[in-house]
């Protein structure tokens, strides 16, 4: 038996029993309100309930689908207007990405009104105006962007913060950073390019205090913290250098204060070591460079350092030949260590043992400087044929970098 027939089969049972009940019993209803009365059996009355209800649904039903049909059709409906705004933005986008930028602040302004996400078209706009050069553009779309969504105003601020920067206004880009951290503190990325505008505006002093936060915060890569830190550490000794030549007192006080005040760490770096000792030595503390020079050189050698450490004036000059001789044992063939030998054997007036260091600084490493030590000395000692041969060494050295011309025949 099929399911057709056992459905017909138990429509007919529910109306022959409902049949028999409204046969043996019908029910007596009265309805009555002020001077009207409706008397009706109970049956009848629950037959024009649902009567009434089912014309209620029919009447919703109905509406429903004429109010939807409108929205398809109507061409200003909202739900037309987010699609075509949807539509505008997707375009507005592709433009920005492929570097239209007129194309995408027009298609963009136009969709935000009515996108559903009318942030993140005012602010690709804003970004779009602002390549174009538009500045004054650029800076009212970020304020419809705030009026659109004023919580997105962390966003709002980093972008406009990102935008000034790139415009070169630096100040302005520092004000904006300054008031966003100063309502969301711990805000990493508002850090970083404040850390960034403080490095452009060269201002040592401000870097030096975010450092600490840079560092705790991990902001950085550890590479490019260190980095950072050796920047600011070697320009404030510079900026210290450059004020100790203007004031009364101590010309190195200044200096020496800058270094005191750094990490112990960072004073065992030889990138910074260096930059003292040349702080030193442009104030006539040769004395103080040369032991800053040999602590860094014991605790690390570094070809620069050692460099350096033949041009210094220590204390003792015949003990500071004897600590260039000692790392000579570990590093026998380092160029930068012989000549720093040969200078400082100089200084001790040891001229065999000057020309043999210089004669081994040359030979390991063809250098202009250590050609024109070595050629002056040998000028001095009286060999002159050595010394012309030494410049001429020099000289082939030079001509390696000049260009290709016609000569007369020698």
């Amino acid at each position: 038996m099929s399911k057709s027939y056992v459905a017909i089969l138990a429509v007919v049972l529910v109306a022959a029993l409902l049949g028999m009940a409204i046969a043996e019993d019908p029910g007596y209803l009265l309805i009555a309100w002020r001077n009207v009365s409706i008397e009706t059996s109970i049956w009848v009355g629950i037959g024009v309930l649902l009567a009434f209800w089912l014309l209620l649904w029919l009447v919703r039903s109905l509406w429903r689908l004429l109010t939807a049909s409108g929205r398809r059709i109507n061409p200003w409906s909202r739900r037309n207007l987010q699609q075509r705004a949807s539509a505008l933005a997707t375009r507005g986008l592709l433009e920005f990405a492929e570097g239209h930028w007129q194309q995408s602040v027009r298609l963009l302004k136009r969709s935000a009104p009515h996108s559903e996400l009318p942030l993140i078209n005012y602010l690709a706009a804003a970004r779009a105006a602002n390549e174009l050069g538009d500045y004054a553009e650029s800076d009212s779309l970020l304020r419809a962007a705030y009026e659109a969504t004023p919580k997105a105003d962390v966003a709002i601020a980093v972008t406009q913060a990102q935008l000034q920067i790139a415009r070169g206004q630096l100040e302005q880009a520092l004000a904006t950073l300054t008031r966003l951290r100063k309502d969301h503190p711990k805000h990493l990325y508002a850090l970083k390019l404040m850390s960034q505008v403080y490095l452009r505006l060269e201002d040592w002093g401000s870097l030096l205090e975010l450092l600490p936060e840079l560092r705790k915060q991990k902001v950085l890569r550890e590479d490019e913290q260190q980095a950072l830190e050796r920047q600011v550490h070697a320009a404030l000794l510079a900026q210290a250098g450059q004020r100790s030549a203007a004031a009364d007192a101590d010309p190195a006080s200044l200096v020496i204060a800058a270094w005191e005040r750094m990490p112990k760490r960072l004073r065992e770096d030889p990138e910074l070591i260096e930059a003292y000792a040349l702080q030193l030595r442009a104030h006539g503390r040769d004395a103080m460079a040369e032991e800053a020079l040999r602590h860094g050189l014991q605790q690390q050698f570094n070809e620069r350092l050692a460099n350096l450490y033949g041009l210094v004036k220590g204390k003792d000059c015949a003990r500071q030949l004897a600590n260039v001789e000692q790392w000579l044992v570990t590093h026998p063939h380092n160029a930068a260590l012989l000549l720093a030998a040969g200078r400082l054997a100089q200084r001790n007036s040891l001229w065999g043992k000057a020309r043999d260091y210089l004669e081994a600084s040359f030979a390991s490493r063809r250098d202009i400087q250590t050609c024109a030590e070595l050629a002056r000395l040998l000028d001095r000692m009286g060999d002159a044929s050595g010394s012309l041969r030494t410049i001429r060494d020099g000289f082939e050295m030079l001509e390696d970098h000049l260009p290709a011309l016609p000569l007369p025949d020698a």
